[in-house]
């Protein structure tokens, strides 16, 4: 896919003032104006940032009411139940609550639904079932904020709830005692976009502060917090950088025994967020969706290391039967859109007997990147159809989702992502006005752009300026890795590797010799031959082997010098 390249524009001159005043590489300097970040307290904060450097957690809407309810439930001994989700947000988020108040003398109990035949988000059935056990307070994480039907139920029961929540509210928000949520219109609080753990993070930091704790009784759970931070993919500017930042240097170092045996599993030496991204999220992930989502709550409960590593075992075995499964619906897919021509349809909607529903969602992500168009993948089950949807940028999901909710069951998410239910019969007709609006918007004429940071130079590639970039981890959304390009480099080998799948490259100009590898790129080896000049665009890589570091460019685009 022919993708676009957008050079961003560089003030050369702050450039070289950021570099001499704090004596960092013009490479690196080069991405902090890049980003806008060009005044001291900003640079300080972005590289450097400390516990300081949290936002205030009062400025929270409803917190007070939250944190007098729970007070409230410590000295009474209420019978409290959290509420949370079945993804890494929605499990980080039960750990670190649950685990504040029980060391507070408050022993919470947690419900996850079952994804595949509760679904996302509260449900009648489990709040009767809360009512019939005598709870009095349940405290929602990571879900909640459009769950006012089933809020008003808690209420006729005579149980209160405190929602914690980051997902987009509707226009009338639930009946509950509290509702933190900073997206919320009403809210004051500086920053809007925390993981829903993010939200829980601000709770007990203030409860901290009102029951006069160390800051270190709420700052010591910074590693799970990152971990659920990190894992769903919200812009990691902001306080989020900071929860990132500090909590990965408590990820190396953690104490908690189940984290540490999943790190260990995964096999990644360096803590980074790519560790994160890739090593833990997709195993405890892999548990909600086509495992046991408890295995995921027990293996971060767990204070015994043997249970620890048996748990770990499990969530491998489940990460790996959600890999062959994905393979199989990605395999479906494919084959639909190549029979029917979708590809030419400004939007992808797909339906499938008996899919997977809880692994739909990441072939929909697959397929959205592999043809740059919103994607939305259901799952039909008998009468019901459950469904999962990613996008591109530019296109909001959640806001189309709204146009054609007529059809739907329910539905909720953001502009990337969504998650939706509807009855078989009226696929077809959600389809058609999906379709409508992604045609509307002229999905077809856009193209995947690449933001290239920088045109390097020789001089650039200095293993130990590559290496000083390493301050801008953790990158995610909103703060990507950096892409650079290079121009009218000569090809000095070329290959295709992993049986065709990807590429290997040796580039050369002067007397400078560059290893490149694309992934998933190894087409372009019929493409391209020794000799020919070539423009490229890709990361910046320490790659070790035997003991010797080589400079290599993780290739993102390819095209031939003019």
């Amino acid at each position: 896919m022919n993708k676009k390249w957008e050079f961003t524009k560089i003030d050369e001159n702050k450039v070289k003032e950021i570099s001499e005043k704090y004596n960092i590489p013009e490479l690196l300097s080069t991405i902090l104006v890049n980003r806008q970040i060009t005044n001291e307290e900003q640079i300080r904060v972005f590289l450097n940032p400390t516990r300081n450097d949290f936002h205030d957690p009062y400025l929270m809407p409803d917190i007070e009411k939250a944190i007098k309810r729970i007070i409230n439930a410590i000295n009474k001994k209420e019978k409290v139940i959290i509420y949370g989700d079945y993804d890494v947000d929605g499990i980080t988020s039960i750990t670190v609550l649950k685990q504040f108040l029980e060391q507070r003398g408050l022993e919470a109990d947690y419900y996850i639904p079952n994804r595949l035949h509760e679904g996302y988000g509260l449900n009648k059935q489990a709040i009767e079932s809360f009512g019939q056990q005598g709870y009095t307070l349940m405290i929602t994480v990571d879900c909640g904020i459009s769950g006012k039907e089933e809020i008003d139920f808690a209420n006729e029961l005579k149980i209160d709830t405190i929602i914690t929540d980051h997902h987009e509210p509707l226009e009338i928000l639930p009946n509950a005692v509290a509702i933190l949520n900073p997206k919320r219109i009403d809210s004051k609080y500086p920053f809007r976009e925390l993981a829903g753990v993010g939200v829980v993070f601000k709770l007990i930091q203030a409860l901290g502060i009102e029951l006069n704790l160390d800051a270190k009784e709420y700052l010591k759970f910074l590693d799970i917090v990152c971990v659920g931070t990190i894992s769903d993919i919200v812009p990691l500017i902001d306080e989020n950088r900071v929860i990132a930042k500090l909590g990965l240097k408590l990820v190396e170092q953690t104490k908690n025994i189940g984290l540490k045996s999943l790190i260990k599993s995964s096999g990644y030496k360096t803590i980074d967020s790519n560790t994160i991204s890739f090593g833990i999220a997709p195993r405890i992930n892999a548990c909600g969706r086509v495992g046991d989502v408890q295995d995921a709550i027990k293996l971060f409960l767990t204070p015994n290391i043997v249970e620890a590593d048996k748990i770990t075992e499990k969530l491998n075995q489940y990460n790996k039967n959600r890999q062959d499964t994905e393979k199989i619906i990605f395999k479906e897919a494919i084959e639909e859109i190549n029979k029917n021509k979708l590809e030419e349809k400004d939007c992808i909607i797909l339906g499938g007997d008996n899919w997977h529903n809880g692994v739909v969602g990441i072939v929909a992500s697959k397929i959205a990147e592999t043809y740059y168009k919103p994607t939305i993948l259901i799952s039909f089950d008998g009468e019901d159809a459950k469904g999962s949807g990613r996008s591109i940028q530019g296109f909001d999901l959640h806001e189309a989702l709204c146009s054609c909710s007529k059809w739907l069951e329910k539905y909720g998410g953001h502009e990337m992502a969504v998650g939706l239910s509807l009855k078989k019969e009226n696929f077809e007709n959600f389809k058609k006005s999906f379709e409508e609006i992604a045609e509307n918007l002229k999905v077809t004429e856009t193209m995947p752009i690449i933001y290239i940071d920088k045109l390097l130079t020789i001089k650039d590639l200095n293993i130990d300026i590559i290496k000083s970039l390493s301050v801008l981890e953790p990158f995610g959304e909103a703060n990507k890795i950096p892409i650079f390009a290079y121009k009218n480099i000569r090809i000095d080998s070329i290959r295709a590797i992993s049986e065709g799948k990807h590429l290997k490259m040796t580039l050369k100009d002067e007397n400078t010799i560059i290893d490149a590898i694309g992934f998933g790129m190894g087409d372009l080896a019929l493409e391209y031959t020794i000799g020919d000049k070539v423009d490229i665009a890709g990361t910046l890589e320490i790659n070790t082997y035997n003991g010797i570091e080589k400079i290599q460019i993780n290739l993102k685009s390819v095209m031939k010098s003019y």
